[in-house]
């Protein structure tokens, strides 16, 4: 049977076409088939992983470590130089220029990633705001974010800089960003789930070696890590765990 990959949602379908390209490598790199199965929400993810139908998975912070505590999925590498950053951003026409042009009982729109919503969520702590005096309201997707703002339903939104970014022309034109983390810390990784630990260092490898072809190289551009693939080892994996149980409720 074919292992199971899983890649967290947030990822625009404009790179999908390269996800599928990179599930190939990782057939390569294991000898073995790899199923790259696409989920439409954190939610259907999560419950994947919880039925035992991820075998591999690239996750944000949060479900790093989730799948870290909960399920002793073993760490394998993440995005050399890469951390997750997330922004507050309005339509281009709102008169806020700064966080601290927010006013008490904003309306928020988000996707259910925790990791990003307690970013946005500090960068609005300036603003004296807080659980108490902004109203929340989780969308499925980031695509749906920017259209609650552009609709507006919401007067902010939490995005992921990344998938801000991937939005299309025409849907980034109609958003401003107002103020963009610098955390640096946070980040995205790939997991294998326990009962193929045995095949890290054949993956591990595999990762590190798509630094000598162009045509990896390339493909990790593509995939938003120029500087492709780099060992994340327990040290580090536990560091991101502590830290998820430190920004996280």
């Amino acid at each position: 049977m074919a292992l199971q990959f899983a890649i967290s949602p947030e990822f625009s379908s404009s790179h999908l076409s390269q996800w599928f390209i990179f599930n190939n490598r990782l057939q390569h790199f294991l000898g073995e088939a790899c199923h790259l199965e696409l989920y439409d929400d954190f939610r259907a993810l999560r419950g994947a992983v919880g039925a035992g139908c991820v075998d591999m998975i690239y996750a944000n912070a949060f479900d790093t470590s989730m799948v870290l505590r909960e399920k002793g999925f073993v760490p394998v590498a993440r995005g050399a130089g890469k951390s997750d950053e997330a922004l507050v951003a309005v339509v281009a026409e709102s008169p806020v220029r700064k966080v601290a042009d927010f006013r008490q009982g904003l309306r928020v729109a988000a996707t259910d990633a925790p990791d990003v919503e307690t970013i946005g969520r500090i960068l609005l702590e300036p603003a004296d705001l807080d659980e108490s005096n902004i109203t929340l309201t989780h969308h499925r997707n980031y695509v749906l974010v920017a259209k609650a703002l552009i609709n507006g339903e919401a007067d902010a939104g939490f995005f992921l800089k990344e998938s801000f970014e991937d939005l299309s022309e025409l849907v980034r034109g109609q958003l401003r960003p107002v103020i963009l983390s610098r955390i640096c810390v946070v980040r995205h990784a790939l997991l294998l789930a326990p009962q193929h630990a045995d095949r890290r260092a054949c993956l591990l490898a595999g990762l590190l070696a798509m630094r000598e072809h162009q045509a990896d190289r390339e493909l990790c551009a593509e995939l938003g890590f120029p500087e492709g693939w780099q060992a994340l080892d327990q040290e580090e994996a536990a560091f991101m765990v502590d830290l998820m149980e430190t920004l996280l409720p």
